[in-house]
């Protein structure tokens, strides 16, 4: 599987630009923009010297996450077809929307699909391998404030912005996605709108943990209740709903799926790379609507931005970890 969506960031009129034989040192401006992938700040770029890069103009993000994936999905398929000598068992592809949003996979038909297992082809650098994510909450405030002129605001003024301050000023303040990493977890206030009258706020919540992601949950309620009971009425209204969980969990009773992945990595030669992945997939979800689903590289770096790029020799190497793990799919299943 691959998705077809891409992130919440200016999308039009995309223009890739094609960086060949890169030195691994320089560099690479974004179009005429004043915007550049500097290894410096980015040092991942050094591992790809003499490879070849693609990149956006500086204005747009470039959508690898997934067109990546969509195209070595195609690509993977245009060799079997062009190769009927190569054997296959029954090999079905999927392209899901709303990935980033995580709704998409709410509504992917499992049985229809009709398939023993799958992969989502949506990682980073070759040999990433990931069959553990985050669990993911959400919430969102609706503040009412109480707006007055300021001149005679005293003991009357309720200003719906500063509430909306004092709120996430009681959230840890190390628990950001800014100061974590590993397998901490974090609250991540995502939009802040609002006037004196009346603000909204948008977070999510991580943690690779069930129990973890339950006692954020619960601290946010903590603090909305506090704060209300200050205020002696619901000033503060609360909405919060679980998006996913870590897959972990469940792919841990289908081992062997992760282990055609690993032993196809490392028949291609690639040093595999299974730290938890610090978000979520499609797999998430359908992992536990009952499709065991980890999720392979496609190639795509800094996503999400103006600075995401991708690597043409990743590309190939995903559709050869494709075929590999066709072959020993085979050769499992004649033993």
């Amino acid at each position: 599987l691959a998705h077809c969506d891409t992130a919440d960031f200016n999308s039009v009129d995309v223009k890739p630009q094609i960086t060949e034989n890169y030195d691994g040192k320089s560099k690479i401006q974004l179009g005429d923009s004043e915007f550049y992938l500097d290894p410096e700040v980015f040092p991942h770029l050094k591992n790809y010297q003499g490879q070849t890069i693609i990149s956006a103009s500086g204005d747009t993000l470039l959508g690898g996450d997934d067109k990546c994936g969509i195209s070595e999905l195609m690509t993977f398929a245009e060799y079997l077809m062009e190769h009927p000598e190569e054997k296959h068992g029954e090999i079905k592809l999927a392209f899901t929307p709303d990935e980033e949003i995580g709704t998409g996979a709410e509504h992917f038909d499992v049985e229809e699909f009709g398939a023993d297992f799958a992969y989502t082809v949506d990682g980073e650098a070759p040999g990433k391998l990931d069959w553990g994510t985050f669990s993911a909450a959400q919430f969102g405030l609706d503040i009412q404030g109480v707006n007055v002129h300021p001149a005679v605001a005293k003991g009357q003024m309720i200003n719906a912005i500063q509430v909306g301050i004092d709120f996430h000023n009681q959230l840890p303040e190390h628990d950001r996605p800014e100061h974590t990493d590993g397998r901490e977890g974090f609250f991540h206030l995502m939009n802040f709108d609002g006037t004196v009258d009346s603000a909204h706020m948008d977070y999510i919540i991580r943690d690779f943990e069930r129990d973890g992601l339950e006692r954020r949950k619960n601290l946010v309620k903590d603090i909305v209740k506090k704060m209300n009971d200050e205020f002696g009425t619901e000033r503060i209204k609360l909405k919060t709903w679980d998006q996913y969980y870590n897959m972990a969990d469940e792919l841990e009773k289908h081992m062997e799926i992760v282990d055609l992945a690993r032993d196809a990595y490392k028949a291609e030669g690639l040093t595999v790379n299974e730290d938890p992945v610090r978000g979520g997939t499609d797999g998430s979800q359908l992992t536990y609507m009952g499709l065991p689903c980890p999720n392979l590289f496609a190639g795509e770096e800094n996503m999400h931005g103006r600075y995401e790029y991708t690597v043409l020799e990743s590309m190939w190497k995903a559709v050869d970890v494709l075929r590999k793990i066709n072959q020993l799919n085979v050769e499992r299943n004649k033993k």
